[in-house]
């Protein structure tokens, strides 16, 4: 397949990007053979890293490093190509979700605990509460929202009297749910957002969800505390 050109920023980052998608297919192996019923491994392993590079092209540019949510795109749009073409092959939505997530999970899990665990240190941190806030505020502005108009909204809510979370994120607009809107993939977004779980779980972080844009709600609640230590 010709070489597809996608943003520059995430150009900068495609050797990193591919690298991550074949680890994520060499974890998935067992499972699409044994649950998916798929015999040619190789054949299905090319179609995802092609279809990954029609995804990268595709991947909107919400401003780079000075965004939180580049990485978010960065670290889950590739599951987007894995569920087009599972289900190109008939695979179940609901497989297709337990595949991606046992998957996304045992590719956390290769960081070391120590690393992880520091990571979900600084993300709970004071420090990046502030940086939670400040990109918060900005992405409500209606100058971000002209200038990055497939960027995510939220806001960063304060735990009230009697609330056992440390604080949360109202997700008022989603920029998976743009994209999938925009491409016809509003089917396969559900198995995106459960990869948040284990996203937070392996850094010792408890996400409460309840509910989620993709869901049908008027917003996404995400909501965080410290995860007991053993």
């Amino acid at each position: 397949m010709a070489h597809i050109v996608s943003h520059p920023f995430y150009e900068s980052h495609r050797g990193a990007m591919e690298v991550a998608m074949r680890d994520r297919l060499d974890l998935a192996e067992a499972m699409l053979r044994e649950l998916a019923h798929l015999s040619d491994i190789d054949g299905i392993r090319q179609e995802v890293m092609d279809e990954f590079e029609i995804v990268l092209s595709q991947m909107p540019y919400v401003g780079g490093t000075a965004s939180r949510m580049s990485d978010f795109f960065m670290r889950l749009m590739g599951f987007m190509a894995i569920s087009r073409v599972l289900r190109r092959h008939g695979v179940s939505l609901s497989l297709i979700g337990e595949i991606e997530r046992e998957t996304y999970k045992a590719q956390l899990l290769t960081v070391s605990e120590a690393e992880r665990l520091a990571s979900g240190r600084q993300f709970m941190s004071s420090e990046n509460q502030t940086l939670l806030r400040e990109q918060a505020t900005k992405s409500a502005t209606k100058s971000h929202q002209q200038e990055f108009p497939e960027d995510f909204i939220y806001d960063f809510v304060e735990p009230g009297l009697g609330d056992k979370f440390e604080f949360g994120i109202n997700y008022k607009a989603c920029g998976f749910c743009k994209f999938a809107a925009r491409h016809g993939d509003q089917e396969i977004l559900p198995n995106i957002c459960g990869l948040d779980f284990d996203a937070y779980a392996t850094r010792g972080i408890r996400l409460e969800r309840t509910q989620t844009l993709a869901g049908g709600a008027s917003h996404c609640n995400f909501r965080f505390s410290r995860l007991p230590s053993d």
